[in-house]
């Protein structure tokens, strides 16, 4: 039963790892960059209406759900060996820190001012302006989150191969 339920953790923090990276990485390549060709305005109500639509229980299930499972993996390797155990701790530090943390503390934020202007209210100057404040630190919290969710993937995938 302890070997199914390890393998159970594992799985599920590898697929939501996984999507998590995967969702990470195409929104970098094709989302933003293809927003960012838009207009100031287009490009703030896209952004805006994305993330009202992103918010939903299968988002944040998959999304949050490794730092959970990354960890509960890790201490239960905690015997296994040292590859194996730092690989698996590595990985759930990394998606704790560079997903989980810097999701709620940099992208979060920035979300919230967008979500909280009614756009159409605004100057084209205000919206140049509001652009120029969300849109580069935003993609640059979010290429950390990329590069830090595919490490973390890696890890994973690194600690299956020296597992007993």
């Amino acid at each position: 039963m302890e070997y199914k339920i390890k393998l159970i953790i594992l799985l599920l923090g590898i697929l939501f790892t996984g999507l998590t990276a995967g969702l990470c990485f195409n929104w970098s390549n094709t989302v933003t960059s293809g927003i960012g060709r838009l207009d100031d305005l287009t490009f703030l109500q896209s952004f805006q209406a994305m993330n009202r639509a992103i918010i939903n229980p299968s988002f944040l299930i998959v999304f949050f759900s490794p730092v959970i499972f990354l960890s509960v993996n890790a201490f239960l390797y905690k015997n296994a060996n040292p590859t194996t155990f730092w690989s698996f701790l590595l990985a759930a530090i990394l998606f704790f820190v560079g997903v989980g943390l810097i999701t709620i503390f940099k992208n979060v934020p920035l979300n919230e001012i967008l979500d909280k202007t009614i756009l159409e209210n605004l100057s084209a100057i205000e919206l140049a302006e509001l652009r120029t404040k969300f849109e580069q630190p935003w993609n640059r919290w979010h290429i950390q989150r990329t590069i830090t969710s595919f490490i973390s993937f890696a890890l994973l995938l690194i600690g299956i191969i020296f597992t007993k």
